[in-house]
């Protein structure tokens, strides 16, 4: 994936000079195992580093500085083995930029009942130092996920696992940089939003980028370049006849090939993470960009169409999210339903760019008219989406304040779709279509969004978390009513957290 940063996860463990040195070596010890155990388990994505044993004030500020200013760390874990006096963290909390994970556990899973002395229980006193530790972060209103257990068990090294990757995402919005080819498209409102406001919040920047500069780069790709991309789509792809070499549309396999290549060029040199397209401004093209957005988003960049700036940053966070997971993430789009008194189902597609990585089989490569666009057919791949488990997700931009909406759904195989010449997935909604479809709507939940078979809702729970955003989720529990009234009650209590810090 371009541009994916390094990333470690910073252990630290809090306890104070009260139990002598003694004690305070072994509480080193037991961190340092804790933080190998769970660096070297299948169930912890990235490595985690045991950093510092904190019992001082000016040891506590001086590893928040130290993390605020390390390009690797993306978060904390935070664990106190004895009682931490959580006085001693204001100053260093208060600075703290990166994301935390409070872990409430002990070093031993068991209790040795007949072997329990003072000494022992002063050691393992976790049991009220996190406590203490709550405490303090609940009064400064930090935003904080908490995993309770022992740190061996799989749930709680899969919810770490969950927080670490949601932690990585965010380390990779903070600088990262969108290409807006284009402007936002006709008079659609849900793909505007506040440019400004998002990078003060968010940390990423959004740009409007002349289509001209990105056809210059597109006439500069040479016939070797492009020979080499076709032969690379004939190994991956099907290709249908027509656009095989000889064929009587390979010249316009080569021409999508150009794209490619010449958009790859663009955004590498600029150091762009992901980019928007719009079907209105193809002035120097001879196709709307579609085999070319799939395989970028294949790679890793986010992507949204019609100039849906917000849906390409989300997209590559969940791309990060999802890194090294099987399944796959795409650009989707809720397009039309079957609403049979048998089971309502969604088609969702795009009119060419959805991700392969979401594909059930090998994808054909083909060509086909648009209908829109006034410009030549595009090729574009095409395929049946997975069946299985999946979320759809969607970031809005409320004016004073942004919310992330998550459904989760369920893929199934889809029909035959003979005449359907584009990537497609079909779902059945959680809980059920017309509570989904209402909650959805009441919540501003966009057309476009992110869709995911491996970017769970804790994960988004997560990032919503360390993003300070409102997150509204739609899974198999949700009722209407309770639904309507929760986003009355987020519409006061966004209105008034910013004066909650006090």
């Amino acid at each position: 994936m371009k541009l994916l940063p390094s990333s470690e996860i910073w252990f630290v463990t809090g306890s104070q000079h009260l139990y002598g040195p003694g004690p305070l070596k072994q509480v080193a010890d037991n961190s340092a195992k804790i933080a190998e155990a769970l660096s070297t388990s299948k169930r912890i994505p990235y490595k985690i580093v045991f950093k510092t044993l904190a019992t001082t004030p000016d040891e506590i500020l001086k590893v928040c500085e130290e993390a605020n200013s390390s390009a690797t760390c993306a978060g904390l874990v935070l664990w106190m083995h004895t009682f931490s006096p959580s006085k001693m963290w204001i100053r260093g909390l208060s600075i703290l930029k990166k994301p935390f994970l409070h872990l409430h556990t002990q070093f031993n899973r068991d209790l040795p009942w007949g072997e329990i002395d003072m000494d022992f229980m002063n050691l393992n006193q976790a049991a009220h130092g996190d406590r203490e530790a709550g405490f303090i972060h609940t009064r400064m209103r930090l935003g904080r996920k908490v995993v309770v257990g022992h740190w061996s068990d799989p749930e709680v090294q899969d919810r770490i696992g969950a927080w670490m990757r949601a932690a990585r995402a965010w380390q990779d919005w903070q600088g990262a940089k969108f290409a807006r080819f284009g402007d936002n498209m006709r008079q659609v409102a849900v793909t505007e939003g506040d440019k400004v406001a998002t990078e003060m919040k968010f940390g990423f920047s959004t740009n409007g980028y002349g289509i001209g500069y990105l056809v210059a780069k597109i006439d500069a790709v040479t016939d070797k370049a492009i020979d080499a991309l076709v032969a690379d789509y004939a190994k991956r792809f099907t290709l249908a006849p027509a656009l095989r070499k000889g064929g009587k549309e390979h010249d316009a396999l080569r021409y999508g090939a150009r794209i490619e290549l010449g958009m790859r060029a663009f955004l590498d040199e600029g150091g762009f993470k992901g980019f928007t397209t719009t079907f209105e401004d193809l002035v120097g093209l001879r196709q709307l960009p579609g085999l070319a957005v799939q395989n970028l988003m294949a790679d890793g960049y986010g992507f949204g169409a019609e100039g849906d700036w917000k849906t390409a940053a989300l997209l590559r966070a969940m791309k990060v999210m999802g890194e090294g997971l099987p399944k796959g993430t795409s650009f989707m789009e809720d397009y039309t339903y079957h609403l049979s008194p048998k089971g309502h189902q969604v088609l969702g597609s795009h009119m060419l760019e959805v991700c392969p990585t979401i594909a059930a089989a090998k994808p054909t490569l083909e060509i086909h008219p648009l209908g829109i666009g006034g410009k030549d057919d595009p090729v574009r791949l095409v395929f049946d989406a997975k069946a299985g488990a999946a979320r759809a997700a969607s970031l809005i931009d409320l004016g004073n304040r942004f919310r992330l909406i998550v459904n989760e759904v369920d893929a199934i195989k889809p029909p035959k779709l003979p005449n359907l010449p584009v990537a497609r997935a079909v779902w059945e909604c959680r809980p059920d279509f017309k509570t989904a479809c209402a909650c959805w709507i009441l919540a501003g939940g966009a057309h476009h969004t992110s869709y995911s078979y491996d970017v769970t809702t804790e994960m988004l729970e997560d990032f919503a978390t360390i993003a300070g955003i409102e997150l509204v989720t739609i899974d198999a529990d949700t009722k209407l009513g309770e639904f309507k009234q929760n986003l009355r009650n987020n519409e006061v209590y966004y209105h008034l957290s910013q004066g909650f810090r006090a």
